[in-house]
C-alpha cells in the first residue's frame, strides 16, 4: 500500500493503518535523531515524540512532499525541541558510542590513527548549532539534495547553502584546534 493510501486510510478513521506508517519510518527516525543528537537525548523517547506529533499533524499534510520529508521536518523540529529543553553541551564521552568504522586495509597503528580522527569529527560535529549540525547531517549522512534540506528545514536554498558552507568552516576550525 502507498503511503498516500495509509495516510487517507488514517484520516478516514482507519487508525490501525498508523502502525504501517510507524513500522515503515520507525528505524529512518530513529537513525535521523541519532545522527542529529548522538546519546545526548533518549532515542526512543524522540522517535515516540515524533510519531506523535506526525498523528496529530497529519490533518496539515497535503501531500505536496513525500511523507518521508513531513516526516524528516517533524523529527528536526521535535530533536531541537527536544535538545534546547536538556540545554546539555556534547561530551566527548557521549560520542564515543558512534559506531566505528573498521577496515582489514589499515593496520594496528592506522585503525587507532582513524579511530582518533573519527572521534575529533564527532566532536566537532556536536559543537556545531544545531541548524549547520541539521543541514551537514542531512547533506553528509542522509544523502539529501540542498532542496530538500530546505524543505525539511522549511527555510531557503540560498540559507540551507550558507549553513553547510559555515558548517565545513566551522568543522575545520573545530578540527585544528
Amino acid at each position: 500500500m502507498e503511503d498516500r493510501q495509509i495516510v487517507e486510510a488514517v484520516l478516514a478513521g482507519d487508525t490501525r493503518q498508523y502502525a504501517e506508517i510507524v513500522h515503515r519510518y520507525q528505524q529512518i527516525v530513529a537513525n535521523l535523531t541519532y545522527k542529529l543528537c548522538g546519546n545526548r537525548l533518549d532515542i526512543e523517547e524522540v522517535t515516540q515524540q515524533v510519531f506523535v506529533e506526525l498523528y496529530t499533524a497529519l490533518p496539515r499534510f497535503r501531500f505536496d512532499s513525500k511523507l518521508s520529508s513531513f516526516l524528516y521536518r517533524i523529527t528536526v523540529n521535535v530533536v531541537c525541541k527536544m535538545m534546547n529543553k536538556a540545554r546539555r553541551f556534547v561530551s566527548t564521552d557521549e560520542l564515543e558510542n558512534f559506531p566505528e568504522q573498521r577496515s582489514e586495509d589499515r593496520n594496528v597503528q592506522q585503525q587507532m590513527i582513524y579511530d582518533e580522527q573519527m572521534a575529533q569529527l564527532r566532536t566537532a560535529i556536536g559543537h556545531l548549532k544545531d541548524e549547520q549540525r541539521t543541514a551537514l547531517v542531512l547533506y553528509t549522512f542522509e544523502d539529501f539534495s540542498y532542496q530538500q534540506i530546505a524543505d525539511v528545514m522549511q527555510c531557503s536554498l540560498s540559507k540551507v547553502e550558507s549553513l553547510i558552507f559555515r558548517a565545513k568552516k566551522n568543522l575545520a576550525k573545530e578540527i585544528k584546534r
